[in-house]
């Protein structure tokens, strides 16, 4: 019989290359790592990894296994958040993934209302952007992703459950002074001569879709996924900029000025997770609250 435990080390050692850097990974010793690798090759009958050097090749069954690996762990972490919920334990664990400008804005009330509501419930959060985030929840390493796209693309999301939230609207930053800071709208074409200082990645590719479609493309001399840098530089009179409202909202910008830009940009805003952590109660209760956070 296949342990989950054994399942969990083959995906570290699959991740990290090594049996080492396995241990360090999961918190417990390289020979503890290395005996039970031995348990589950006994228990699979079959060779499932070949030492290269210092590092670790999967086999064809391998592979196979670790492919296997995150649905069949995702589904036990299920099972038992659902059977402690039936036997009336009243816990739970969910861990979190969301973009900057969500833990700023989204999570923070979601979770402070999850926790007076469900006080024996521990969520815990780390930072990353789509589509690392979606990675990490189909890769098992989280139960909720929050994250977002710039229209809908077939077929991206059909594996996960996807909790709407909100769409956000991009806004144009501009320098206090600026020929254009007391207009109520600006087009983007009007900005075409403009130094830029762009954002994330996602926003970044939009940004420029945007502009080419108004004709022309924009001078980017600054580039920087940090949002208060964002606002900074353009502060200080080197350029112009778009950001989500979530941003805006999340740093008051110093010597800059907020118009709204035209034609509308907007991203979609979402929760999602596994189908099987769906009914997670623990999970279904966070993905209650940020939908309550994101209507307020």
């Amino acid at each position: 019989m296949i342990e989950a435990r054994h399942l969990r080390v083959l995906r570290a050692v699959a991740t990290t290359g090594s049996f080492s850097a396995a241990a360090r990974e999961l918190g417990c010793t390289q020979p503890a790592v290395s005996q039970q690798m031995k348990a589950l090759e006994s228990s699979a009958g079959t060779t499932l990894l070949i030492r290269t050097g210092r590092e670790m090749r999967l086999t064809q069954a391998g592979e196979a296994l670790v492919r296997h690996a995150s649905g069949i762990l995702a589904g036990l972490t299920a099972a038992e958040e659902e059977v402690a919920a039936i036997a009336g334990l009243r816990a739970g664990r969910v861990r979190l993934v969301s973009f900057p400008s969500g833990s700023s804005t989204l999570v923070p009330g979601a979770l402070a209302a999850l926790r007076a509501e469900h006080p024996g419930t521990r969520v815990s959060l780390v930072e990353a952007e789509p589509p690392r985030s979606v990675d990490l929840l189909r890769d098992g390493d989280c139960d909720i992703a929050l994250a977002f796209r710039y229209g809908a693309t077939g077929g991206e999301w059909d594996d996960l459950v996807v909790r709407p939230l909100l769409t956000d609207r991009l806004i144009g930053l501009v320098p206090d002074g600026h020929r254009l800071a007391d207009a109520s709208s600006v087009s983007i074409g009007e900005l075409a001569d403009e130094s830029w200082i762009a954002g994330c990645p996602r926003c970044r590719r939009q940004l420029v879709e945007v502009c080419e479609e108004s004709g022309f493309t924009p001078r980017i001399d600054f580039a920087t996924d940090d949002y208060p840098a964002v606002m900074g530089l353009v502060g200080a009179g080197l350029g112009v900029a778009v950001l989500p409202e979530l941003a805006v909202e999340s740093v008051r910008p110093k010597g800059a000025r907020t118009v709204a830009v035209e034609p509308a940009i907007e991203r979609e805003i979402v929760a999602l997770t596994l189908p099987d952590l769906a009914r997670v109660p623990a999970v279904a209760a966070t993905l209650d609250q940020l939908s309550l956070a994101a209507a307020r």
